[in-house]
């Protein structure tokens, strides 16, 4: 999409801190931070959302996940990482092209993301989804 910004640095149109490219990916630093190394999985094509991905491309995205989170965390030195990926404006979605985050996590720095606090599942809610899942 040319009015995509996530395109652009993606394929290069924008100069990025790029931590790794290949074919299909480029990962870089968010210019908007979380924490200190907060990076960002961009596929070079468009994708809106998860739901658009190519299973395939997807399961390389994950991987690629996997690889650069072990490489964060032994380079940086941080004590966990949060890989997030959002789908819809409910979910937290700002930006209609895939990414996902890795957000390095440092002990005794306030929890940012992925804190939440823990409901209950009822007999009823749960019986409610089953059926709705078809199970």
């Amino acid at each position: 999409m040319s009015d995509c910004i996530f395109c652009k640095l993606a394929n290069g149109e924008i100069p990025t801190a790029t931590l790794y490219e290949d074919d299909d990916f480029r990962v870089i630093l968010d210019a908007g931070p979380a924490t200190k190394g907060h990076s960002l999985i961009l596929p070079k094509k468009h994708f809106s959302n998860v739901f658009e991905m190519p299973d395939e491309l997807l399961g390389k995205a994950a991987s690629l996940a996997k690889k650069i989170s072990a490489d964060l965390m032994e380079k940086l030195g941080c004590d966990g990482i949060n890989i997030l990926q959002n789908n819809g404006t409910a979910a937290g979605q700002t930006v209609y092209h895939f990414h996902i985050h890795m957000i390095p996590r440092y002990e005794g720095e306030a929890q940012i993301v992925a804190n939440w606090p823990q409901g209950t599942l009822t007999e009823e809610t749960k019986a409610e989804i089953l059926n709705k899942m078809g199970v």
